[in-house]
């Protein structure tokens, strides 16, 4: 991206990137959309050209958020989010329609603290905690496991409400609660992920370095052997072993 300047402004990558994140939260917020009016205001600090923000357009198009008009949550969908998805559906058909002044009324009474008002309140956000999940599809959790993570945080924040200021707040505030949630298991999960690639790793690593040592010493290697040609800590290898269910036969244990 070229450099530019409005009203002192340098273009900074790292402003740059925040801008960025900030408009796909708010995008989430909105339903996986952001407004031509939101783009100009974000990007009016610095002067872009027209190829500079067909580029931004098109990067957010390529994390599913439309410009103006809602983008395609289906897209990230697996064949097991859709096959959950279409029984969960079909459960909550069950649930009577409720109008906007009935959930209004609702809101109210849950504000006020009344038990079974907040329990009909999630009730309520059902729905829309699945459509909150479409967002985050694809990104390395099952829609099945952000919809549960998504409504036990709508069961929390209706117990929460003396947190906001009043009725209007609350849609933003129980939204919000959802998709904290919904980010936090996408985190664990990444974290995880990572931490089960690196022991594959590191698995991989001492097996290969042991039958490496063990075909050149013509026997079985000591965990301190391995453990001086890898640079590592004899625990390292001995935790590598334990991964590999102890099935690194070239190692004498």
């Amino acid at each position: 991206m070229r450099k530019g300047k409005q009203a002192g402004m340098e273009f900074n990558h790292t402003n740059f990137a925040q801008v960025l994140e900030e408009l796909k939260d708010t995008a989430r917020m909105q339903g996986n959309m952001l407004t031509s009016e939101q783009l100009d205001e974000a990007f009016g600090q610095w002067q872009l050209g027209t190829e500079q923000l067909t580029l931004i357009q098109d990067y957010f198009r390529n994390h599913h958020i439309g410009i103006d008009e809602p983008g395609d949550t289906e897209e990230n969908l697996t064949g097991q989010d859709v096959n959950f998805l279409e029984i969960y559906l079909k459960e909550l058909e069950a649930l009577p329609p409720v109008s906007d002044g009935e959930k209004r009324a609702v809101m109210m009474s849950a504000l006020a603290g009344d038990s079974d008002a907040q329990a009909k309140l999630v009730e309520i956000y059902l729905p829309q905690v699945v459509e909150i999940s479409k967002l985050y599809a694809g990104q390395g959790a099952f829609v099945e496991d952000l919809i549960g993570e998504g409504n036990v945080a709508a069961a929390s924040a209706v117990t929460m409400l003396d947190c906001v200021d009043g009725i209007d707040e609350m849609e933003g505030f129980i939204v919000r609660m959802i998709m904290d949630a919904m980010e936090e298991l996408i985190s664990e999960d990444s974290d995880n992920r990572q931490f089960d690639e690196n022991v594959l790793n590191r698995v991989n690593e001492v097996n290969d370095k042991a039958k490496e040592l063990y075909d050149s010493l013509l026997r079985k290697v000591t965990v301190q052997e391995v453990a001086q040609e890898l640079g590592i800590s004899e625990e390292n290898v001995r935790e590598a072993v334990e991964f590999a269910a102890n099935r690194i036969d070239y190692i004498a244990l």
